[in-house]
């Protein structure tokens, strides 16, 4: 008897609980690839990830939450996961497969999204809000337009030690750009195949 009623107690404090919202969780949305959802603070841990071990970075689109893992990848191809917490994760390889993750992007290209954050009131709250400089559209959109920057940035400060026809190579380039390798190991890559 004493058992049943226990076990009767405990349904009731249950019910009780569920009423008031206290056992109720709620999962979090896995991320959706969109650079502006995340948080600063997240990003300020990137960056110091980034500043230890590698100077690009990659958001893997698979993962739980709002933190994504993420890998930091150095000159040397050397590849560091870590978890939403910044923790070193071991990944599959697969985590960060085309299709799976994000471009690369490089440390200036991060501290461009937090200093776009800002705080935006929408009602009675105040939301925190993280924008990428550029234009709008999906997460690959705007990392395709930061590897554009990029290029052109690096193009604009070597013009003068770059080979005259480098141009008529763009496309190439940003391929390069876009399978990881900075903007200069990219030039750096096309003058030795060409030039």
């Amino acid at each position: 008897m004493k058992i049943k009623g226990f076990f009767l107690c405990s349904d009731r404090i249950k019910s009780l609980l569920l009423e008031q919202g206290i056992l109720n969780t709620k999962r979090s949305k896995r991320w959706n690839g969109s650079m502006d959802t995340l948080e600063a603070d997240y990003l300020k841990g990137v960056i110091t990830q980034m500043k230890a071990y590698g100077e690009r970075v990659q958001f893997s689109l698979s993962g739980p939450g709002q933190r994504p893992n993420y890998r930091v990848v150095n000159t040397f191809d050397k590849k560091m996961a870590f978890d939403g917490n910044h923790h070193l994760l071991r990944t599959e390889e697969h985590e960060f497969a085309v299709g799976n993750a994000t471009v690369m992007l490089t440390v200036g290209q991060i501290e461009q999204t937090i200093a776009g954050i800002g705080m935006v009131k929408t009602g009675s709250a105040t939301v925190r809000k993280t924008r990428v400089v550029g234009s709008g559209g999906t997460a690959a959109a705007r990392a395709g337009d930061l590897l554009d920057v990029q290029k052109y940035e690096y193009f604009k400060n070597n013009m003068q030690k770059l080979p005259e026809g480098i141009r008529a190579y763009s496309q190439q380039v940003t391929a390069l750009m876009k399978q990881g390798m900075s903007a200069e190991a990219a030039f750096g890559e096309i003058v030795q195949q060409y030039f």
